[in-house]
């Protein structure tokens, strides 16, 4: 299909860069199939607008301080970059974004972080040689430290990542580093937030709960890729970025009962539902998966596991934009967007919500 099909106008003061207070105070724009009118609903109502018997899936990824900022090192000459880690590929090794790209050679020496005579081990300092690179400034990162001493290292001399919508705007600061994570957030390994459960809150939760919405985990990794445009003329000739991640057997066998007893499976955010929808046999039923996914979802596609999306509202051109409109229908989509800017919801990961009910 042809990219500008997904383009529309998004004034700038549409895009949020505060998420609300409380988290559940978000609005939500419900969005059902059959040409029904939109609903202007907040997060806070998600419990009356779902039935008991139906099951939550989030994602549990933990975003971490991905930015890094170092010096590359050769011989005598030395050049500023900037890292943004985007997919762990072993215990001492990670793919990342380098900007500017053109300064790294394979072999470079990158430097991150100073020694200190002040502190007993060298965790403020991190070096990582430049393995390979691929496109777009792809570049494979080998480091000097590996497993939980690595971690430790980027936890001390990483920056959180922030959306360039939002970085560029304002700098970071200590409240980004509450705002930007769910309150669930256990598993460590994302470089962008879940932003759909970013509006989850302890008190949602016990009233879902108390109307017997149920709530399963699954851990995608969000990658940077997240944030990529679509440069292509058609989506056939767009490569997705692989992202890890996993469905336990336990939550696929839950998924499965509940679906089999008439319960609807409901996808917080469009990496839960990437997730589910790679782990699903051609039945629809789930399977447990571990490993990566690069599942590019555009109009036509056709959804085995997912019954309602819960979502946030999606750069113009974006994967994300193609995906909705796959679920929900792109003339429906379109026509919500529009209604959406017109009627001042928030746009983005700080922004606010929409409930998409799946089209035929």
């Amino acid at each position: 299909m042809r990219v500008d099909l997904f383009d529309f106008d998004l004034p700038e003061d549409r895009i949020a860069l505060r998420p609300a207070e409380p988290r559940d105070a978000a609005r939500m724009l419900v969005v059902r199939p059959g040409g029904a009118p939109f609903e202007d609903r907040v997060v806070r109502d998600l419990p009356d607008l779902l039935r008991p018997g139906d099951v939550l899936v989030l994602n549990d990824t933990k975003v971490i301080p991905s930015r890094l900022y170092g010096m590359r090192v050769r011989e005598d000459t030395a050049a500023r970059v900037e890292i943004m880690l985007h997919k762990r590929e072993g215990g001492d090794r990670w793919r990342a974004f380098a900007r500017p790209a053109k300064k790294l050679h394979v072999g470079d020496r990158i430097r991150f972080g100073e020694a200190s005579e002040s502190t007993a081990c060298e965790l403020v300092r991190l070096d990582a040689e430049v393995e390979a690179k691929g496109e777009g400034g792809d570049v494979t990162l080998h480091f000097s430290f590996a497993g939980p001493f690595l971690d430790e290292a980027i936890a001390r001399l990483g920056e959180l990542p922030l959306p360039p919508y939002i970085a560029g705007k304002r700098p970071t600061d200590e409240k980004d580093r509450a705002d930007y994570q769910t309150v669930y957030a256990r598993d460590e390994g994302a470089v962008a937030a879940p932003t759909a459960g970013l509006h989850f809150t302890d008190d949602l939760f016990r009233r879902l709960d108390e109307r017997g919405i149920t709530r399963r985990f699954v851990t995608l990794h969000v990658g940077a890729g997240t944030f990529l445009p679509v440069k292509a003329d058609d989506t056939a000739q767009h490569r997705m970025h692989a992202e890890w991640g996993t469905v336990s057997a336990a939550t696929a066998q839950a998924l499965n009962e509940a679906r089999a007893r008439g319960g609807r499976i409901v996808a917080v955010g469009t990496t839960s539902l990437r997730l589910l929808e790679s782990a699903a046999r051609d039945d629809g039923t789930i399977a447990p998966f571990s490993g990566d996914t690069d599942i590019f979802i555009t109009p036509g596609y056709q959804f085995r596991a997912v019954d309602v999306l819960m979502t946030n509202f999606h750069l113009p051109r974006s994967t994300l934009f193609m995906l909705v409109s796959a679920f929900a229908g792109l003339d429906t989509m379109r026509a919500a967007y529009a209604h959406a800017i017109e009627t001042g919801y928030r746009f983005y990961s700080y922004g606010d919500a929409s409930l998409l009910f799946r089209g035929e």
